[in-house]
């Protein structure tokens, strides 16, 4: 049996413990009502969860995955049309765009924030192009004004993949509230996490929300009428949406929470950036929700990403990879005709990011254990000459 490790990559249970209480009666309202699907409190989180991200409307569905899915196919895109995403992202993104019907064209990222270039996706931009999807990766947005520039210059859609970035904050913009819409995952995971599936759509458009509200429900808006063809199961269960009522209002102190510890790993690596080890920077300040906090070990760096890996784990510290293989690379999308070299930037992160514990609630004697860890191995190997 495996040993219990003295810093895990994260404590779900750390988070959930002084919540119970509350938890287990959300549940058992939901059980004494019996409204397992649709209830009262996925309009309850629908609404106050959309407030949040400050847009007029969220529509709870299965996964984060459903939302990327039906939240494009209600913004109106598919077969034909292009739409522009970060290849540096989990491959939800992508699946979320060929489920739609759409064709899906990468772009590579930024080797310091690894969040999307939007210098290449402009350039990228041609008469098919209909939407371009921002993935808010780590925690930290991509920033608003660029992105809006781009889209009025060109009229193209932003539909953003909120998935890392629950009450994430750039400009004084909230995520989810930059463009036409935006997709949400719930995994347990995430800042806000259910205790299952869960993923939502947020928008400004009443339109937009009515199609989802429909597309989740086997393209029905009342019972046994079905306008859409195109329509599915995907509805948020109403104990998750119970679990997540009352996880929300512990987001912003979770979020403040990661914040201050992502800063006192900053300045605690600080003197690693000689030898090679670089935090992913953070551009928004306290906007930043670091869902993940991620180093990046560069070609000067004496240690690979994997022996660091490997001996943080036999001092019982969990850590890692956000993500190994890049999209373009996934065996099961060669079919889309990228290569090796194709995107320089988010190959050559893939090979040198490695994400460090991170979760509120770690103190501050982990993040120091964890810390002077990767320091010790790191000043302990050979110098590369």
């Amino acid at each position: 049996m495996a040993n219990t490790p003295v810093v895990p990559f994260v404590d779900l249970a750390l988070q959930h413990v002084p919540l119970q209480d509350e938890l287990m009666a959300a549940m058992a309202a939901v059980a004494a009502r019996g409204d397992y699907i649709l209830g009262n409190a996925v309009s309850q989180f629908e609404q106050t969860f959309a407030s949040t991200c400050q847009t007029r409307f969220g529509v709870g569905v299965g996964s984060g995955t459903d939302a990327l899915t039906l939240g494009l196919r209600a913004c109106g895109l598919g077969p034909g049309d292009q739409v522009i995403l970060p290849v540096n992202t989990f491959v939800a993104t992508l699946i979320g765009v060929l489920q739609a019907g759409a064709t899906p064209i990468f772009v590579d990222c930024d080797l310091e924030t690894g969040l999307i270039d939007l210098a290449a996706a402009e350039r990228a931009i041609n008469g098919r192009t209909r939407a371009i999807i921002p993935v808010h990766l780590y925690g930290q947005m991509v920033c608003p004004k660029t992105l809006r520039r781009l889209s009025e210059r060109h009229d193209v859609i932003i539909f953003e993949d909120a998935a890392q970035a629950h009450g994430a904050e750039r400009d004084g913009v909230m995520a989810g509230s930059v463009g036409l819409a935006a997709a949400f995952s719930f995994y347990p995971s995430k800042n806000l996490g259910a205790m299952g599936d869960g993923g939502m759509v947020v928008t400004q458009r009443e339109l937009v929300a009515q199609t989802v509200k429909s597309l989740r429900n086997y393209g029905s808006t009342r019972k046994y009428y079905h306008t859409d063809p195109g329509g599915t199961n995907s509805r948020l269960d109403t104990l998750q949406a119970a679990i997540l009522n009352i996880k929300l209002a512990h987001l912003a102190k979770w979020n403040c929470d990661r914040n201050r510890l992502a800063k006192l790993y900053d300045q605690a690596l600080a003197p690693l950036s000689q030898a090679g080890l670089r935090p992913m920077v953070n551009h928004s300040g306290s906007g930043h929700v670091y869902h993940l906090y991620v180093i990046r070990l560069t070609d000067d760096c004496a240690i690979d990403r994997t022996r660091l890996q490997q001996e943080l784990a036999v001092q019982g510290i969990q850590a890692g990879i956000h993500y190994p293989v890049p999209c373009h690379l996934q065996p099961a999308f060669h079919h889309l005709d990228y290569r090796p070299g194709d995107f320089p930037v988010a190959e050559r992160l893939s090979q040198q990011i490695l994400s460090l514990p991170m979760y509120p609630g770690m103190t501050e004697d982990q993040l120091t254990y964890v810390v002077e860890a990767v320091t010790k191995h790191i000043q302990a190997a050979p110098v590369l000459i």
